[in-house]
């Protein structure tokens, strides 16, 4: 190189080196006038992958006072589309139970953002379930609730922005699922949807050839139609409790939405003699709720087992039409072991708890509504487990519990590896208290099949005792 090629070079390098000093100076010039200005005009600093300088308190508002919200513009992650078609997709095999002691923990975990809402194969089904369920009483299982004076605000605001949340999630996750048409982009972008797009007009379920208009339906009806999930909607009162406003509880199994409707998270559980809640879960549940933020939704797993009359044994048979005709497996409601649906809460509460304490036989006619005790076998006995994610809403500050459910016949779990060792390891662990809550009676005499099926495959060399001795795989 010569002289003069590297002086030419020297001074090039110098300019690039001012021009990056320039630049950065202008960005941070740039970037101090965009927060003055928010200030001045009470805008909310963006809350995805905040500056160094803005906390995390900013996301959770943990300075606020309980009861109130500043609404906030949230830069949603980028939801990546499912490269599978759901009608290809196995359930996902749940199995959310340990070897060893059992212990009462919320049992969280982080929730990637792609995974907010699952599909699979049963949607169809269950979907048919759904729009039966929604038809037939859905006054009943979709519910809004108005504000309670000095208490907590009405949860409608919230119920329509998590049906734009939603069908903007799904509209991006599965785009050979749903199809969207879309309002002009507004200049108030407080009514637009994601990521500067115009707000969501009409979604259609393709496969179903089914187009719901979320400018004119009612909002959770329209949200329960498009996914496999129910949802409860928790709003925070002005006494820092998280009251239920709003929710879809279409397949419960056991407990009734309107039962529990404008009731305070502790009275839920407490009503439902939720084992251990007061003692080992309200005060740790209360401090995350309150402190959620906006950017980590988390995901947890429970399960409870079922016993279902089969089909070809019902008698007399379910009429047709008749919701046992639509729903046979009970996945809406366990009918087999809670009775009828019309019963008050309190009845089927004493019944859930009181029935099941030996496995003999309940006489017809003991209760309203009971049916004879079905014996449980692997052909009649479920494991029913919940998949449960939490997620605030940015406009409201809503706390959004989305509920999905799954049901395995014990049948076809046999022949899991590991799984029936640890499946009966765990149903002996329970306490006296959680016994009764879950019901053990009702199937507790599975439990020698599950340790033969055990015993068989250590035999075959499948598994180990030292399996014992690590639940690595939880939650499946």
């Amino acid at each position: 190189m010569s002289m003069m090629d590297l002086i030419a070079a020297t001074f090039a390098a110098r300019r690039e080196y001012v021009a990056l000093i320039v630049g950065l100076l202008i960005s941070a010039i740039v970037y101090s006038a965009q927060r003055a200005w928010a200030r001045r005009r009470g805008a909310s600093v963006r809350a995805h992958t905040p500056p160094a300088d803005l906390p995390e308190k900013r996301l959770a508002a943990k300075e606020r006072a309980p009861g109130e919200w500043e609404p906030t513009q949230f830069d949603y992650p980028r939801v990546e589309a499912c490269n599978e078609h759901f009608s290809t997709l196995k359930p996902i095999p749940y199995r959310p139970f340990k070897w060893g002691d059992y212990h009462v923990t919320m049992g969280i975990r982080g929730m990637n953002w792609n995974e907010w809402i699952e599909l699979d194969r049963d949607f169809p089904q269950v979907h048919k379930v759904v729009e039966y369920r929604i038809r037939t009483a859905g006054e009943r299982l979709v519910q809004v609730r108005d504000a309670q004076p000095g208490a907590v605000g009405s949860g409608h605001l919230a119920a329509r922005e998590f049906m734009y949340e939603l069908a903007e999630y799904l509209s991006r996750r599965h785009p050979d699922v749903y199809s969207v048409t879309r309002h002009p982009v507004s200049k108030n972008e407080d009514e637009n949807g994601w990521y500067g797009e115009g707000r969501i007009k009409t979604i259609t379920i393709i496969p179903f050839e089914e187009t719901h208009d979320l400018d004119t339906e009612e909002p959770l009806k329209a949200a329960r139609m498009l996914i496999q999930e129910d949802f409860t909607i928790m709003m925070e009162g002005s006494d820092g409790r998280y009251y239920l406003q709003a929710g879809a509880v279409v397949i419960p199994g056991s407990w009734r939405l309107e039962d529990k409707m404008g009731m305070p998270m502790e009275d839920i559980h407490t009503s439902g003699n939720v084992p251990q809640y007061k003692t080992k879960l309200q005060m740790s549940m209360d401090r995350f709720i309150r402190r959620m933020p906006l950017d980590k939704p988390v995901v947890r797993n429970n399960y409870a087992f079922q016993v279902v009359q089969e089909a070809h044994t019902r008698s007399p048979r379910p009429a047709p039409g008749s919701l046992l005709a639509v729903d046979p497996d009970e996945l809406s409601w366990a009918a087999t072991m809670n009775g009828s649906e019309q019963m008050s809460d309190y009845v089927r509460a004493k019944h859930i708890n009181d029935q099941w304490d030996t496995a003999e036989d309940i006489a017809p006619g003991m209760r309203p509504g009971l049916q004879k005790t079905t014996e449980a076998t692997p052909a009649t006995l479920r494991l029913r487990t919940e998949r449960q994610t939490l997620r605030r809403l940015p406009k409201t500050g809503a706390v959004v519990f989305t509920i999905r459910v799954y049901q395995t016949r014990v049948e076809e779990l046999l022949g899991e590896p590991g799984v029936p060792g640890r499946m009966a390891s765990a149903i002996r662990s329970w306490p006296e208290d959680v016994a009764r809550y879950k019901a053990r009676g009702a199937y507790e005499s599975i439990l020698p099949l599950l340790d033969e099926a055990h015993a068989e495959q250590i035999e075959k060399g499948i598994v180990s005792d030292e399996d014992k001795k690590s639940n690595a795989n939880f939650p499946f």
